[in-house]
């Protein structure tokens, strides 16, 4: 799928625009977060590849920006109790009806997040990576329980142009402090965090 940024000012306008390119898109399919894929065993619970049926209980997880719900219904799969966030309401409404498909229970809200993140943490995992806001870092950061993981993916400017909704050189390494970095990577007008809470 690829990268649907928003953030820096969603206006009437923008929640619009987000309605009408859901509402063109068919069907989605559940899948893990980008900075995930091959990745697995970093998830909370001991996530394999093949953890459907015998995963342990992953704890609460929180999808920020989660657009039509694939990583949220894939999460949920995997027995996280997942609170996904976006402001398209047809965004949501083919995530409801994806998770509804898939027979799995996501509590989705819909919210601007230029007003914050409209749930209380701790979560054992965040993920974000349609959506780029540096004002909410110290949000997601804030969201996480002691051991929880974050997984951020933004477009970025390296190895691309720029653009307002491109995170500069170093943006993500240096945004959370507070967290344990695991894996950093910039290239390709992307860069991707995956950050555990000490």
């Amino acid at each position: 799928m690829p990268f649907a940024h928003r953030g820096v000012g969603v206006s009437g306008a923008d929640r619009e625009r987000w309605d009408a390119r859901h509402a063109a898109v068919g069907p989605g399919a559940p899948m893990p977060p980008d900075g995930l894929r091959g990745r697995l065993e970093l998830l909370p619970g001991g996530a394999s590849p093949t953890d459907r049926g015998g995963l342990p209980g992953g704890g609460r997880a929180l999808d920020v920006a989660c657009g039509r719900g694939a990583v949220a219904v894939w999460l949920a799969q995997r027995r996280f109790a997942v609170d996904a966030v976006d402001v398209s309401a047809t965004g949501l409404a083919a995530a409801r009806t994806l998770a509804e498909s898939e027979r799995v229970a996501v509590r989705f809200l819909e919210a601007d997040l230029d007003a914050g993140l409209p749930v209380a943490g701790p979560y054992d995992l965040v993920v974000c990576q349609r959506y780029r806001d540096p004002t909410l870092y110290p949000a997601l950061a804030a969201a996480l329980a002691p051991g929880g993981l974050l997984v951020l993916t933004v477009l970025s400017e390296v190895g691309d142009e720029g653009g307002r909704f491109r995170a500069p050189a170093g943006e993500l390494a240096g945004a959370f402090p507070q967290l344990e970095t695991l894996d950093h990577r910039e290239g390709g007008g992307e860069a991707t965090l995956l950050a555990r809470r000490p």
